[in-house]
């Protein structure tokens, strides 16, 4: 079999990183079609296979599966075509977005499965797969290892780590940056995380304002802070579901559904407090936070990728037939991009 890995932010790599360490000890082919961003940032053990930066290189590949961990895939690029999802982004309306470029959809856990086949009701032609989402391998294989150190992180500071959504309508950091630096103990290191489409004056104002006992992390993997940090502060983020799987404590600010996910706070003027009980009580939410995986991605065993590109390849034949509807607007934006924009993956 041959498996093309469309990839588009650099954000994906982590995520498509523990498909490609089983497909290494497989007999199976796979290639890399990357936008410049993530040609950039490829994985050196990466790059002794194909990396295609061109559709046409793409299309002469012939792959039989392009796995893509985003929105959009290239029409034109042969092969059943995989989504596999940018993140646990549950909660987010364009989470469940039909754009009707996929044959088969690889969700997370029950709770996704069911309102993916609620649209198959209405749209009738695509397959939902229920495998788990591929970067929880990623996550819970991750070496921890002087993981400070390699962080350059004190090793005598609890750590906290502020990681809001850039979605204007629920992101944290306007609200919570008069309070954040305001409230930072001599004995915690902050570390902030901000989505990578994030206001850019916004973060640059919140630069401005912190001291030495906060790192902004530039890194698009942010699994080694997950490890790192002893809690997590943010809003609706789908980076909660992945720190909820080192059942560690997480305080949410005005989230907009699923509030058992953590400790929710409606005030930033109550922060502090909230911070200060959930350093005295990390255990207090843990039931509450394995009955929400549970519902989101139950799948622990570390085994997600190597179960997901099973069952493509025993279903392979009944996903070749999918005939999905001709989709022509969102196609000509693709045709669109390529022509004004450098390359739809640009």
């Amino acid at each position: 079999m041959k498996f093309l890995f469309y990839i588009s932010k650099k954000y994906s790599i982590p995520i498509i990183e523990p498909l490609v360490e089983y497909l290494q000890k497989t007999n199976h082919f796979y290639a890399f079609y990357v936008s410049e961003k993530v040609q950039k940032n490829i994985p050196e053990n990466w790059r002794e296979k194909d990396i295609y930066t061109s559709v046409d290189q793409a299309i002469k590949y012939d792959p039989d599966f392009i796995l893509a961990p985003g929105n959009f895939v290239d029409f034109r690029i042969p092969g059943i075509k995989v989504q596999l999802f940018h993140g646990l982004g549950v909660e987010k309306a364009s989470h469940y977005k039909i754009r009707h470029f996929f044959d088969v959809y690889c969700t997370s856990g029950p709770f996704v499965t069911e309102r993916f086949l609620q649209l198959k009701k209405k749209y009738k032609y695509f397959h939902i797969i229920e495998t788990g989402w591929p970067k929880v391998d990623h996550i819970l294989r991750f070496s921890t290892r002087e993981l400070k150190k390699r962080s350059s992180i004190p090793n005598n500071k609890k750590v906290i780590l502020f990681a809001p959504t850039h979605s204007k309508k629920m992101e944290s950091a306007t609200e919570l940056m008069p309070v954040i630096p305001k409230i930072i103990h001599k004995n915690e290191f902050w570390l902030i995380k901000f989505h990578e489409l994030m206001n850019k004056e916004l973060v640059s104002d919140f630069k401005n304002r912190l001291g030495d006992n906060a790192k902004f992390l530039d890194d698009y993997d942010i699994t080694p802070y997950l490890h790192i940090a002893d809690v997590l502060i943010s809003d609706t983020s789908s980076v909660i579901y992945e720190f909820m799987l080192l059942d560690k404590p997480v305080i949410t600010y005005k989230t907009q559904s699923r509030f058992e996910k953590g400790l929710n706070i409606p005030d930033p003027t109550i922060l502090r407090d909230a911070l200060d009980w959930s350093l005295q009580n990390p255990g207090a939410h843990s039931k509450k936070r394995k009955a929400q995986l549970k519902e989101i991605n139950p799948y622990l065993d570390g085994r997600i990728s190597e179960n997901l590109i099973r069952k493509l390849i025993e279903r392979k034949q009944e996903l070749a037939t999918v005939k999905k509807p001709l989709n022509i607007f969102r196609k000509l934006q693709i045709l669109h991009h390529e022509r004004f924009k450098k390359g739809y993956l640009r």
